[in-house]
């Protein structure tokens, strides 16, 4: 019997209720690793983890608010005393508020941060002593396009992401050899998110809902939104041995949208 791909392995995935948090935590159960989950709609993530143990796989989910440090002590604990050991994360959880720069609050560009940016910081900064215990790890942070391009009305979003690709290259540095962190960049990719941001986010005030299948039909030369599953399947990659010698990168999944000015009328 062939040995899945990551056998064995833990690994733990923040925002993993629903969208890409739930997209790569099915995958890499799928590939036998025991996945933790952990979410702040702790009745949602729960539901996640019940379907993938119901497909036969090994998962487990816990509520947490990212940004808040003693549930982070509390998670990290409880994952090396049940399971003595720690060998993957992936940071996803995020939020993305969109307003012009001078209409946003600053209650609204401290929240993105938190979440995005600190979130992501409390998640490194707690689980790596775990993977160093192990031997070894592999890290993903879930940044954005947005944090390689500038985008009008999401300045807030694109900031915050932008600073999750430069802290993940300073980690590779950091950390290597034991430690291998990477950041995956996703383009239009349909999942709930895109509710949640207006259209015009130049003018966003009463506007409706962006639609991603739209979107990607004028801007992405695939011609189409991605998938949860379009992403997971590169988080796999680089959370398996497969890509061993791969450190520091940004993996951009988006159908070419950031490859040139391709605009579909």
């Amino acid at each position: 019997m062939t040995k899945k791909t990551l056998e064995g392995k833990v690994v733990l995935i923040t925002g993993a209720a629903a969208g890409i948090g739930a997209g790569c935590a099915r995958a890499l159960a799928a590939e036998g690793a025991h996945v933790v989950l952990t979410d702040i709609d702790g009745a949602r993530v729960q539901q996640t983890a019940e379907s993938i143990r119901g497909s036969g796989g090994h998962a487990e989910a816990h509520q947490q608010d990212v940004t808040d440090e003693a549930r982070w002590v509390e998670i990290a604990a409880q994952v090396e005393q049940r399971h003595g050991r720690l060998d993957g994360l992936v940071a996803n959880a995020g939020i993305g508020i969109g307003a012009p720069m001078v209409e946003m609050t600053l209650a609204d560009w401290r929240k993105t941060h938190a979440v995005n940016v600190e979130g992501v910081f409390l998640s490194c900064k707690h689980t790596i002593p775990a993977m160093l215990r192990t031997g070894s790890g592999s890290v993903v942070l879930m940044s954005s396009v947005a944090g390689m391009r500038g985008a009008a009305g999401l300045s807030a979003y694109s900031a915050s992401k932008g600073a999750v690709r430069l802290f993940g290259k300073s980690l590779a540095i950091e950390y290597g050899p034991k430690i291998r962190v990477n950041t995956v960049h996703p383009g239009i990719i349909d999942t709930e998110i895109w509710a949640k941001i207006p259209a015009d986010a130049e003018n966003s005030r009463g506007k409706a809902p962006m639609d991603p299948h739209e979107i990607a039909r004028h801007f992405a030369p695939l011609t189409r939104s991605g998938t949860p599953d379009d992403i997971a399947q590169a988080v796999l990659w680089l959370l398996s041995d497969a890509s061993s010698y791969v450190s520091g990168i940004e993996m951009v999944v988006d159908g070419a949208m950031t490859a040139g000015g391709f605009f579909k009328p």
